[in-house]
């Protein structure tokens, strides 16, 4: 084989471990090679390809009556892209092709490599790569899948247009710094499985973790690590492969109320301090009491410890002190016996007892009748109680968590709450801001909660409109996160469309005259967030699109730039095709 395609042939095989298909053509556009993903996705064998022109084999299917290679070298480009739908059987297949002409040392076209990328589905990738260079590089930048490289010394050399849209970190950001501060690490060594590769050239496939986005949220990724070898097989640097699990963990959260750290966003410094103590709170077995106004995210934050815990395999049972009578209060948090009172026909555990080896949480403790207030004490000090009408002791091991929207001292100055039950029930106190005291983190908590809804009602959301935004933007929230929920709820309901407008939202919002101009601490900096960036070149590719009817093609000439181009600044901007 000659040494002009050889590369792109060694290429191609790496990319079977993604998953992705990659024909080999010379200049007459005979199939010099195909990968066995290739040949899979295009249901044919090396023996029936190989040697001939590829518009005999896949005219039908993958060229579409045109060729890219040509198109691509006539108009002086590096790649162009076509989008390809296959109906088999009924099922569809998306997938895009990309065409990268090669050209021989006199620039003149020598044959092409094309990639045929399924959206369905990335397997598990490669284990060793080499760095190709500037060619490299252009098919990297046209995966969906976030790539990032290092030099051995942990500073970043590639981020991919993926990679950025997982991190919102710009390539301007990141490139020639550490990729430290993205996996929310110091120092690169502390980065463990992609300095582990790097050091000992080992492959970590399918290692789940976190990175930290440049708005400061931690977002949960599946990743791959491994040595980049140059051809002396001497280690230069690694790669990491990184695949967003927000949507999973939104929706698995929603499905089985696991909710987890990842559930608690926020950039403010208040809730910054409470990041930071949180997990070593979790970790600990110690009585927990979550202050907080209504709707600021006191039943998640009991959750998100519970599931932190070394208790997370057990229950964690909620019981809601204002919710139920006090005559009924009793029975149902210790249970009762046969005959304790009329109607008591049978034994029956309560709610301390379902908890036992897990978690019980106390809502609203601060309604806990006075008369409770004392077993309650003694459930906390020795770790058992008598069931209504009993007269023997039943022992549990529980945590208590416990949270109210009343100040507890307050209550305890005024007789109304047990002080020796408050330092017991004190020991860990974590203060919830109000929504108002965080607007700053307006934008995020939006971005965030759309996600967890879309997942949830298996709906798709481009964005919100700029009006919609700085309406919202502009609430004060009484109700807290509770309120902003119910708001964009409603907004998703009501939308029919893929962008949220104004008049989507609840006409009381809509109603509401701003009184005072925008003013979100840090949201000049949030720009990268899809929901509401407000780049004019996002806001002109939008324009033009529509113009066109979304037609990529027609859309890309009338902004002078090629569809690859196109598409990889969409993927940037968060812009989807209509359906």
């Amino acid at each position: 084989m000659d040494k002009v395609l050889t590369p792109y042939i060694r290429l191609a095989s790496i990319f079977d471990f993604l998953s992705i298909g990659s024909i080999i053509l010379a200049k007459d556009r005979k199939i010099v090679s195909m990968n066995e993903t290739a040949r899979m996705l295009t249901e044919t064998t090396h023996e029936k390809v190989e040697g001939k022109f590829c518009h005999e084999v896949f005219s039908e299917h993958f060229c579409t009556g045109k060729c890219l290679f040509d198109e691509a070298v006539q108009k002086g480009r590096d790649a162009l892209t076509d989008e390809i739908e296959i109906n088999d059987m009924g099922h569809k297949y998306h997938l895009t092709k990309i065409a990268f002409p090669v050209y021989d040392t006199e620039q003149n076209p020598y044959g092409c490599i094309e990639v045929i990328q399924d959206h369905s589905a990335f397997r598990d990738l490669m284990e060793r790569i080499r760095y190709e260079g500037h060619k490299m590089k252009m098919i990297l930048d046209n995966l969906d899948l976030g790539v990032l490289t290092v030099d051995r010394n942990g500073y970043v050399t590639f981020f991919n247009a993926a990679a950025e849209a997982v991190t919102q970190y710009t390539r301007q950001d990141v490139l020639g710094k550490s990729c430290a501060s993205i996996f929310g690490t110091k120092k690169f060594d502390e980065q463990l499985p992609l300095h582990e590769t790097i050091k000992y050239g080992t492959t970590l496939s399918r290692q789940e973790g976190k990175i930290i986005t440049k708005q400061g949220q931690a977002v949960p990724i599946r990743a791959n690590y491994m040595a980049l070898k140059n051809e002396t097989d001497r280690i230069i640097g690694g790669l990491a492969t990184l695949s967003d699990l927000s949507l999973m963990y939104q929706f698995n959260s929603e499905i089985n109320a696991r909710y987890t750290f990842y559930d608690m966003v926020g950039r403010a410094p208040s809730m910054q301090k409470i990041f930071d103590i949180l997990p070593v709170i979790s970790e600990s077995d110690a009585t927990v009491l979550i202050e907080g106004a209504t709707g600021t995210g006191k039943d998640i934050m009991a959750k998100v410890i519970h599931n932190a815990s070394k208790r997370a395999g057990r229950p964690l049972v909620k019981v809601n002190c204002a919710a139920l009578p006090d005559n009924l209060l009793e029975s149902e948090m210790f249970g009762y016996v046969k005959g304790a009172f009329t109607g008591a026909d049978r034994d029956k555990t309560g709610r301390f007892q379902e908890a036992d080896g897990g978690t019980i949480f106390l809502d609203e403790i601060g309604d806990l009748p006075l008369s409770l207030q004392a077993k309650l004490l003694t459930v906390l000090e020795d770790k058992e109680f008598y069931p209504l009408g009993s007269r023997k002791t039943t022992k549990v091991d529980v945590r208590i968590i416990s949270a109210t929207n009343l100040g507890l001292e307050q209550q305890v100055q005024e007789k109304q709450f047990r002080e020796d039950l408050f330092y017991r029930l004190n020991v860990m106190r974590l203060e919830l801001p109000a929504l108002k005291d965080r607007k700053e983190d307006l934008p995020i908590l939006i971005s965030h909660i759309l996600k967890r809804l879309c997942a949830k009602k298996n709906v798709h959301m481009e964005r919100i409109s700029e009006q919609a935004m700085e309406t919202l933007l502009n609430h004060d929230y009484p109700g807290n996160i509770r309120e902003l929920e119910n708001i964009l709820e409603h907004a998703l309901i009501i939308c029919q469309e893929d962008i949220i407008e104004q008049k989507h939202l609840p006409l009381s919002l809509r109603n509401r005259s701003i009184s005072k101009p925008l003013s979100i601490p840090g949201l000049e900096k949030t720009q990268d967030n899809n929901l509401f960036y407000k780049s004019p070149e996002k806001q002109e590719i939008i324009k033009t699109l529509e113009k066109y009817n979304w037609h990529k093609g027609q859309t890309a000439r009338a902004l002078n730039i090629n569809r690859s181009t196109l598409w990889r600044k969409m993927k940037k901007f968060g812009i989807f095709l209509k359906s």
